[in-house]
């Protein structure tokens, strides 16, 4: 019999095993949520990973036959648009950090059915605007790994919470990266998946014109897979009929071999034009391991014009900064200064551009659509390393003081327009992308796409690598995911947060 006495034993397992221990009796929920809370006690003052508690809500819908397929689990939501209705949904910023919301997210009410204990919530930057997690108002999350640098963004909390052994798998979103980001920075497995495949609303319709969708980090890949089965499906407001599962859903691939696959792999980048070496190993790592698992990999060209995506992601995330202020602001009855600097920076360049302008940035998707269609009509992935730099140290973001003064004169000037010729744009443009340059395309194109942690630095930081399949290719993906898990397991790859050394890291058991 196996059971789950301490924390080293509860970190051994992943979701998918602590559920099982609970269906068949050798351990219960309720000593679960105290091992995990146990966990954050002892860690979370180093991290800042969890920025709210709670108690966990109650399923109020009958169990299914096979009954709840994650009953007892512990589990952490986002901090944005992951709603609970009554509960503060922050989305990173002061001006909401007391407004309750109105009603629970579609997939927040899928999670609760399906018998997770959702005890908290998860850092993660105003808006999630960024590719670190250090809003004003919570102050920085750090990186298991090494607490010196960023756990990425902008689920930089969920990340760091389940590369610590808080949670085997926590809620995260993906808007331009923010679910591979983390992975990629804490050693984890991340997917993002197809556009419309998972839930979104009520409150909201699809977040930043259907770029953005919910779901998980996670250790295991089958955790992720369980995941999507909760979680894939419309609702009676969705907005279109998506693909729904394969036939006995994404848990059920994950035996089956994905057969031999031709594989493009580039790091070229228009927005960063020299990558750093740890992040062409990364790379080279994957393809190295694909190429002995029988698959073949050859180096292509950008086969988007990357350049043009970063400008169109860039215009439409500014707009949609700009409209999450002004919602805010109405919410919360905040004046415009209570958001970050650079908050303010990003929604004075929306509202600075033209509605054409934002039309034809979101109506150049299609161009990008048929560009990486075209790509993957002659090879079935893209692979390119995740970011292009290691993590980056905490605050290495920060405006240096005289752009910093500079900020807060043209803030003042109210002079949006003009921003667009400061030295701050610049900034902010290498803030958001220059480090992570190659998630983009993913998720303006729609498509589903992955991080896979296979490569250490020599500092001992995580990097992974991401696959882009085409759309509807999550269970590809998955397929893939779990043949690379096997060959290169990475389940007993720790941060040293616990002063463990090789010896007594935990081992990966009951994970079947």
């Amino acid at each position: 019999m196996t059971t789950v006495d301490n924390q080293q034993e509860y970190r051994d397992h992943d979701a998918v095993a602590l559920a099982g221990l609970v269906r068949s009796g050798d351990t219960t929920g309720e000593e679960l949520l105290r091992l995990a809370r146990a966990r954050a006690e002892a860690v979370n003052s180093r991290l800042n990973a969890i920025v709210r508690e709670m108690e966990p809500p109650v399923p109020t819908g009958p169990p299914p036959s096979g009954g709840r397929p994650l009953d007892g689990v512990p589990f952490l939501l986002k901090d944005l648009h992951q709603d609970v209705a009554g509960l503060p949904t922050s989305s990173g910023s002061r001006a909401l950090k007391d407004v309750p919301a109105a009603e629970t997210a579609a997939v927040v009410e899928r999670w609760i059915e399906a018998g997770l204990q959702v005890f908290g919530k998860t850092n993660t930057p105003e808006f999630g605007a960024k590719g670190v997690t250090e809003p004003h108002v919570f102050g920085p999350t750090r990186n298991p790994w090494n607490t010196d640098h960023t756990p990425g963004g902008s689920s930089g909390g969920s990340a760091a919470a389940v590369a610590a052994g808080i949670v085997p798998c926590a809620a995260a979103s993906d808007g331009g990266g923010s679910i591979r980001i983390p992975a990629s920075a804490c050693g984890l497995f991340g997917l993002k998946a197809s556009r419309g495949l998972l839930p979104h609303g009520p409150s909201h319709g699809e977040p930043i014109g259907g770029t953005a969708t919910d779901g998980v980090i996670s250790r295991s890949v089958r955790d992720t897979a369980v995941m999507l089965d909760v979680l894939a499906g419309p609702t009676d407001v969705s907005g279109y009929l998506p693909g729904g599962p394969p036939a006995g859903g994404f848990a059920a691939v994950l035996d089956r071999e994905p057969g031999r696959l031709r594989i493009g792999m580039t790091w070229a980048s228009s927005i960063n034009s020299d990558p750093h070496p740890e992040a062409r190993a990364a790379a080279r790592r994957a393809a190295e391991l694909l190429t002995e698992l029988g698959h073949e990999v050859v180096e292509v060209p950008v086969p988007i014009d990357d350049a043009q995506l970063a400008e169109d992601f860039l215009t439409t995330w500014f707009v949609h900064c700009a409209s999450a202020v002004e919602e805010a602001r109405e919410l919360s009855g905040a004046p415009e200064t209570s958001f970050e600097p650079d908050t303010r920076i990003m929604a004075a360049l929306g509202r600075a551009t033209s509605a054409t302008a934002y039309v034809r940035a979101v109506e150049r998707r299609h161009e990008h659509v048929r560009r990486l269609a075209a790509f993957h009509a002659e090879h079935d992935l893209l692979l390119t390393p995740t970011t292009a730099t290691p993590p980056p140290r905490i605050g290495a973001f920060d405006l240096p003081a005289p752009l910093a003064l500079v900020q807060r004169t043209l803030l003042a000037a109210r002079a949006g327009s003009v921003l667009r010729f400061t030295a701050i744009v610049d900034q902010m443009i290498n803030e958001n992308l220059g480090w992570v340059p190659y998630t983009q395309l993913a998720n303006l194109t729609g498509r589903p796409a992955m991080s896979v942690p296979l490569h250490w630095t020599s500092d001992g930081l995580p990097m992974g690598a991401q696959l882009v399949a085409p759309l509807g290719g999550d269970a590809l993906l998955l397929r893939l995911a779990a043949q690379l898990e096997r060959a290169a397991p990475w389940w007993d790859r720790l941060p040293s947060m616990d002063s463990m050394d090789s010896t007594d890291r935990p081992t990966r058991k009951d994970l079947g």
